[in-house]
């Protein structure tokens, strides 16, 4: 068992943002990566060079899941954590198409994550107690809905659900979670008065950056007893 290489760790979304500072911080534990990326960023050289493996990936239909899936299969001989960060954030602008709409909030966010995590299960099964993971980014507008990201906001609360679905199926083997963030770190564009009126919709009024959600990731990691549960990390802003 000393000998047995180290399972990777799989972050969907990996280019930017919070995907990105999560390989970051994983490689910088000697900890392998592997990260699925739609549009290839500078940040994917940056994540190649320190060692991740990047695959390119479409996840807009069925086939480009169960495509990235055989390939992660070919990579690994099994897997430490499945990350799901990867999603899509769309509003209902006048003039979109509403079923178009609605069918891509739920493919990224909704048949992604549910294939992936049946065509996987078995590169995380097999390595004892408590020893693999799943994690699902999900949103603070599951609990609260949104008026302007109406599919959105549906399409995270079946992910949501499906925490609490594979928690069962998976256990005791397999941990699943829920991690839903509100404002964590702005874009670079955002401009002093937007980011003004985002801050004052929370209790805390700040933008704490991704080491928030890297601790809490962390700790889901290492326990042995959490599963099936919802984390906010959104500065208590439902209660506002």
């Amino acid at each position: 068992m000393g000998n047995s290489p180290v399972r990777p760790i799989l972050i969907t979304g990996g280019g930017r943002r919070i995907g990105l500072a999560l390989a970051h911080h994983f490689l910088n534990q000697q900890q392998p990566v592997i990260v699925s990326y739609r549009t290839r960023y500078p940040t994917i050289d940056a994540l190649q060079e320190a060692g991740a493996t990047c695959i390119q990936t479409d996840f807009s239909n069925d086939e480009g899941v169960l495509a990235f899936a055989e390939t992660v299969k070919q990579q690994a001989q099994g897997l430490r954590a499945i990350i799901h960060n990867a999603g899509d954030w769309a509003a209902e602008t006048p003039g979109c198409s509403l079923p178009d709409l609605l069918s891509r909030m739920l493919q990224i966010h909704v048949r992604t994550p549910y294939l992936l995590n049946h065509a996987l299960e078995r590169l995380l099964r097999g390595f004892g107690h408590a020893a693999g993971d799943i994690i699902h980014f999900t949103d603070y507008v599951v609990e609260r809905g949104s008026d302007k990201h109406i599919a959105y906001a549906a399409s995270k609360a079946a992910l949501d659900n499906l925490t609490r679905s594979f928690a069962r199926k998976l256990a005791p083997e397999v941990k699943v979670n829920a991690i839903a963030p509100s404002l964590i770190l702005f874009n670079e564009g955002d401009d002093a008065q937007y980011r003004q009126q985002a801050l004052n919709k929370s209790l805390m009024k700040i933008a704490p950056g991704e080491k928030e959600i890297i601790d809490l990731v962390d700790y889901l990691l290492t326990s042995c007893y959490v599963t099936g549960r919802s984390f906010g990390v959104d500065g208590g802003r439902p209660l506002r």
